[in-house]
């Protein structure tokens, strides 16, 4: 930081803090507003959930929407500016990459086409909410971040709350980038040589299906009828039985991995009102609750990963009045021509020209395609219309596993894996989303687009989807891993996440006869990596190394693969791992080697994928893949590997391996936009603090597997423990905070409690939420 940012940021801090103070909602008293039917009470506890209590569900949502507007206006209005292409309005050049992209996808019109189709009900029902922001905005003080950035907030709609949908959709399809790295190895090694870097499904690693694998009838773990005795021994998100649960009630855990920012991307809250009384978190912008439970349905979801968009190579051709053609089964049709206006805070207003085809938009921009490569189309089920926000509403009134599974029938993008259990008794699983069906190919790679011969035919029947109920193993676990095996009729993917996370909690719940509330919290705290684990005994059984390597591999070799803060094999092995990488990708993938192993930008999941390949490599000494040029095996490599790793640490931190702490190199800052300036980081970000974990981990911290770059951490910003015995009572455990406002304890009062198991109870019963209270404001209708 330069001496002049060093001066100014406290001073800033202090300043903005103060004017913060002033600005922070109203959470005591009373407030009369326009458009409520009959008063509404909003109780918040002593960790700042709001629990809202309307005398109808109309009532209910114009009071969420008043209180997300309350804690989180700025977020709501960045992410719909985000999805919008409107960033460089207010952050100036900075924001024109973004805009870009977003202006190619066209998300924000893809909303505003979903909100001409949604239903009166619906329409009337989140018109409401809107009513609720816009009360707030002609009521509230807008938070710091809008008076330095000097613009005030447009009034919300219904497509603003649409358009976030979609901005989520995008952020957990990975699918895109991953095909068009995909296409570039197989032009530099051939498709044969390529499906040798794939993961495939090795019977040794979970797949989410094979906990009905017991059962002689899959048909049979379809019924909702309630587990029987006997029936023993069958993101994150789990849930058991109550065969294996100690209360005899089923058990579910939840934690999605997403970017950990200040403010957090979930807020917590209750809402009561008509046929709704349910508790977990929402999305500020959008109503009702995303995650949680209803008091008789709780539930979790982890990103299923299947593959619903496909590249498409175009044949383009200007012609001589200066429009564009593609090319379709051997006639040319007309470009559509969609022109953009980007206005530039401080700049000139820019103009995007963005191509569709029948296929979709031509995304070469948001791909980094260079100028001689072809044209790509960009087909997704997300751009198509959408009844995500009716299975929405429809689950959080749902009252058992049927109801919710007939929910999920509407729930369109993104696709998920959910796992879902009541109070009856019942566990159960379903894969949701439109999931395409191709008349040619799987769309591994980017596809012909002028043939017609590899156009979507359907989507898979929901009815056919993968899903689970009552499984004969007890259990059911999904930690974006394999879904399904080849007898599964349908394709779904080839890119998932790795299946160590999944492993291992599978691992967990198999080690006790019977589990509680208090294991699952183990659970989510759990470090151990299998792949870790799988190394350090290669390590370990390596013979005649070096006298200095000597320490390092009876170290490695007594490890059980614990990524703790401070653990020195920790720091090895992530260093060492990234090496082995960088060895052999350099030796057989050329130009695509660092794409390989994840250099952003737009590398896909192939570092995921590496990761996992690795491990299936380890298993393989003799594989060519370990030859580097004179006729090196696994050994060779892991010592060379070794050499380097202790090299770099000895270089970065010290040779003493007691200095070496995996800590120093992974850590965790919750960044705030504003944060990025040197002046405001102090501000507005909080951290960094030293992690443990990565991201095969259960407790997930996601880095850049390229390098020990952490500018950005993925990971659990919420998680989620229901006893199904119990549901008064459940866990939960927001961070950094469930307030908006940098002068509120709720800012950041979640980050210690996220580090230390600090659950807080997800309170339900208005006598207990009363013992808990920070404050009662009451919100009643305008005469």
């Amino acid at each position: 930081m330069a001496l002049k940012d060093a001066i100014l940021a406290p001073l800033l801090k202090v300043g903005l803090k103060s004017i913060s103070r002033t600005r922070l909602p109203k959470i005591k008293g009373k407030i009369h507003l326009k458009g409520l039917n009959a008063p509404v009470e909003v109780l918040r506890d002593r960790w700042g959930v709001p629990h809202i209590y309307g005398q109808s569900i109309e009532d209910a949502l114009f009071a969420q929407g008043f209180v997300h507007a309350q804690e989180r206006m700025w977020q709501m209005d960045f992410n719909r500016r985000l999805v919008s292409g409107r960033l460089a309005e207010v952050l100036g050049e900075v924001g024109l990459p973004a805009d870009r992209a977003m202006r190619t996808l066209g998300l924000r019109r893809a909303a505003e086409k979903d909100a001409e189709l949604l239903p009166e009900e619906l329409r009337d029902l989140f018109g409401t909410y809107c009513a609720g922001v816009n009360a707030w905005l002609e009521h509230g003080s807008l938070p710091v971040e809008f008076m330095l950035l000097r613009y005030q907030p447009e009034p919300w709609s219904l497509v603003d709350i649409l358009s976030w949908a979609k901005l989520m959709s995008w952020s957990l399809c990975g699918n895109w980038d991953t095909e068009y790295q995909r296409g570039r190895l197989v032009t530099l090694l051939g498709a044969e040589r390529v499906a040798e870097l794939e993961i495939g499904a090795s019977e040794s690693w979970p797949v989410i299906l094979d906990a009905a694998k017991v059962s002689s009838e899959l048909e049979n773990a379809r019924r909702f009828t309630g587990p029987g005795a006997s029936e023993g021994a069958g993101s994150n998100n789990w849930v058991v039985s109550g065969v294996r649960s100690a209360k005899g009630q089923p058990l579910l855990a939840n934690d999605m991995h997403l970017g950990l920012t200040a403010p957090a991307i979930w807020f917590e809250n209750h809402l009561v009102g008509g046929d709704i009384d349910v508790s977990g978190i929402s999305l500020p912008g959008v109503p009702l609750i995303i995650a949680g439970h209803n008091g008789k349905v709780a539930w979790g979801f982890t990103d299923g990963f299947p593959d619903v968009q496909d590249l498409y190579e175009e044949h383009l051709r200007s012609t001589a009045d200066g429009l564009w053609e593609y090319e379709y089964r051997g006639e040319w049709f007309p470009v559509e021509i969609r022109r953009e206006e980007i206005l530039v805070k401080g700049g000139d207003t820019v103009i995007e020209q963005v191509k569709l085809t029948r296929h979709g938009p031509i995304v070469n921009y948001i791909l980094g395609a260079k100028e001689d490569e072809p044209s790509y189309a960009l087909r997704w089920t997300t751009l198509e219309p959408e009844t995500t926000t009716k299975a929405i509403y429809h689950m959080n009134l749902a009252k058992d596993c049927l109801e919710f599974y007939e929910a999920l029938r509407w729930f369109t993008s993104p696709s998920q894996n959910t796992v879902y259990a009541d109070t009856q008794g019942n566990i159960a699983y379903t894969l949701f989303g439109r999931v395409p069906i191709r008349s040619r190919g799987d769309g591994s790679v980017p596809v012909p687009g002028w043939s017609g011969e590899y156009e979507w035919s359907g989507n898979i029947p929901f009815e056919e989807m993968p899903h689970l109920v009552n499984p004969p193993l007890g259990y059911i676990a999904t930690a974006n891993n394999r879904v399904a095996r080849s007898d599964y009729p349908y394709f779904l993917s080839n890119d998932y996440v790795y299946g160590d996370r999944a492993e291992r909690i599978i691992e967990m719940i198999e080690s006790k006869s019977k589990v509680y509330k208090a294991f699952f919290r183990q659970m989510q705290f759990d470090l151990i990596s299998p792949t870790a684990r799988d190394l350090a005994r290669a390590i370990g059984g390596l013979k005649g190394v070096e006298p200095d390597l000597e320490e390092v591999v009876t170290l490695m070799g007594a490890w059980d693969g614990t990524l703790a803060v401070e653990s020195a094999e920790a720091a090895l092995y992530e260093v060492l791992i990234r090496k082995i990488l960088e060895i052999i990708a350099a030796a057989h993938l050329g130009e695509l080697a660092e794409k390989f192993r994840g250099k952003p930008p737009a590398a896909g999941l192939w570092s995921m994928h590496s990761w996992e390949w690795l491990r299936k490599l380890l298993r393989k000494p003799d594989s060519p893949w370990f030859n580097l040029g004179h006729g090196e095996k696994r050994d060779n490599v892991l010592s060379l590997a070794l050499r380097r790793s202790i090299d770099f640490l000895s270089e970065q931190v010290g040779p003493e391996v007691g200095d070496w702490k995996w800590g120093k190199f992974h850590q965790l800052t919750f960044r705030h936009i504003l944060g990025a300036m040197p002046t405001l980081a102090s501000t507005f970000n909080r951290g960094p603090y030293p992690i443990g974990g990565d991201g095969s981990t259960v407790w997930s911290t996601f880095a850049s597997e390229f390098d020990l770059s952490h500018e950005t951490i993925t990971g659990p910003a919420f998680r989620f423990i229901a006893d199904l015995s119990d549901l008064n009572h459940c866990l939960g455990l927001l961070a950094p905070g469930n307030s908006g406002h940098i002068a509120s304890p709720h800012y950041d009062d979640g980050v210690k409690a996220w580090f230390d198991e600090g659950y807080h109870p997800m309170l339900r019963r208005k006598e207990e939420i009363e013992q808990e209270l920070e404050g009662t404001l009451k919100l009643v209708p305008l005469e």
